[in-house]
This record gives structure tokens, C-alpha cells and sequence, in this order.
């Protein structure tokens, strides 16, 4: 029996090794190139794998920028919200939530807006973009849980005052007349319209 277990442990390794190799390889060409300057094989030579191996993991560049940005977009989430747990006013919190997403975001523009795009119009089934919107769920369900400080607040307009906020911060993110915007003027342009939305 422990004999029948070391080859499928041995197989999920190598399987491991050749996603991280795969995902640090696209990460860099990504972060130097940006996404339209790179091709699939450039990413299969640098992690030393077959094209046809790279398509087992990922089957578009689309679906790799997934891979490399969404742990990236998490750990942004975390920070913003153990930043905004420790912020007392709700809008202040929210955009503790928010600024390390968009900083995220804006670190390769055409990568950023690339990210936003597949996650939105990519195949929900496919696990990447999956992880997309789960990570998009979270940042709403730290929105909501923000907003449900003040005992005023059900969890339902919670909930519904988050996902438009969700939405904000995305337009703001993926606009094209914000292409050449800096992270503070996109996070204003955020704040201002998350305001409105808490004065309501």
C-alpha cells in the first residue's frame, strides 16, 4: 500500500514544481514585457517545459496572467483587510480595502486591465477564472463586513452597497480614460463615488 502512494505523491510533486516553475516564468516576462509582448513558447522555453505541457496548466496567455495575478490580487486582500480592521470610520476602511487592489492592479497597466477583462469575460468553469471571482467575492465580503459595523446597516445592503462598490472600483481600474492615471487619482475618482454611496 505505501508503495501504490509514493508514485502519485511523487507525480502531484513534480506537477507542483512544474506550476511554479511555469507560473514564475510567466511572471516575470509578464512584469518586464507586459502580456502582448510575450508568447506562450517564450513562457514554455523559461520554465524548461513543452508548449504542450504548458497547455495542461494553462491554455491561453489570458489563463496564465490568471494564474500569476490572482495570487498576487490575494495577498493584496489581505493586506488591505487587516489595514481596514484596525480603521474606524467605515469609508476610510473601505479604501483600505480598495488601495492595495488598485495599487495591484496598476503595478503593469496592460497587464492590469488584461486581468480584469479575462476575470469578467473568461469561462467561469475554468479554475483560474474561478479563482478570479472568488477573490473578487472576498473583497466584497470585506467590504460588506465593513459596512456592517454600523448596527444601521443589514447584512442584505451591506451586501449590495459592496458589490456596487465592487463594481466602482472595477470601471475605475479598467476604464481606458484612465490608462495614464496614477493610483491616487484612480483611488479619488474611487472615493468619491463610494461616498455618495455611503451618505445614501
Amino acid at each position: 500500500m505505501p508503495r501504490a502512494s509514493q508514485p502519485a505523491g511523487r507525480r502531484e510533486r513534480n506537477k507542483q514544481l512544474k506550476l511554479d516553475r511555469i507560473t514564475a516564468a510567466a511572471h516575470e516576462l509578464f512584469a518586464e514585457h507586459g502580456i502582448d509582448e510575450v508568447t506562450t513558447q517564450q513562457i514554455a522555453d523559461k520554465a524548461d517545459i513543452g508548449t504542450g505541457t504548458l497547455f495542461l496548466y494553462a491554455k491561453t496567455k489570458g489563463e496564465l496572467l490568471l494564474l500569476v495575478q490572482n495570487s498576487l490580487y490575494a495577498e493584496a486582500l489581505e493586506r488591505g483587510r487587516a489595514d481596514a480592521e484596525n480603521t474606524p470610520d467605515a469609508l476610510d476602511a473601505v479604501m483600505a480595502i480598495v488601495r492595495p487592489v488598485v495599487e495591484c492592479n496598476r503595478t503593469q497597466v496592460d497587464n492590469g486591465r488584461v486581468y480584469l477583462r479575462e476575470m469578467v469575460f473568461g469561462d467561469p468553469a475554468e479554475p483560474h477564472h474561478r479563482e478570479a471571482l472568488a477573490i473578487t467575492g472576498r473583497t466584497e465580503q470585506a467590504v460588506a463586513a465593513v459596512l456592517c459595523r454600523d448596527a444601521r446597516v443589514s447584512e442584505a445592503d451591506a451586501a449590495t452597497t459592496a458589490h456596487v462598490a465592487s463594481a466602482v472600483m472595477f470601471l475605475a481600474m479598467a476604464a481606458s480614460v484612465n490608462v495614464a492615471a496614477s493610483v491616487d487619482e484612480i483611488l479619488r475618482d474611487i472615493r468619491e463615488q463610494i461616498a455618495v454611496l455611503l451618505t445614501r
